[in-house]
């Protein structure tokens, strides 16, 4: 069986930095794993904390992604409003 990696800074909890580079649908996946493996039960304490901390991690690094995609649709809205505020401008006659 694998072991566990371990953060160095605490030798009990367990190893997040793979989670830095998962892509969204890889760090829901997992989440959803984990909770379900949570919600079954049966796991020791230690198990379950180690659990409980990487579903944390895996959800803000979901929110990382998602913040990140709400930025692209709110600058995308606001480039093309720009575009429609130019077009409209455009054939209107200069005010004297």
């Amino acid at each position: 069986m694998a072991q566990k990696k371990t953060s160095t800074q605490n030798p009990s909890a367990p190893d997040l930095s793979d989670i830095e580079s998962m892509g969204y649908e890889e760090a829901r996946e997992e989440l959803v794993r984990t909770v379900a493996q949570l919600e079954a039960g049966g796991t020791a304490l230690e198990e379950s904390l180690a659990l409980w901390e990487r579903g944390e991690a895996l959800a803000n690094r979901c929110e990382q992604w998602l913040d990140g995609a709400r930025e692209r649709l709110e600058a995308a809205r606001e480039r093309r409003e720009e575009a429609q505020g130019e077009d409209s401008s455009e054939g209107a006659e200069p005010v004297s």
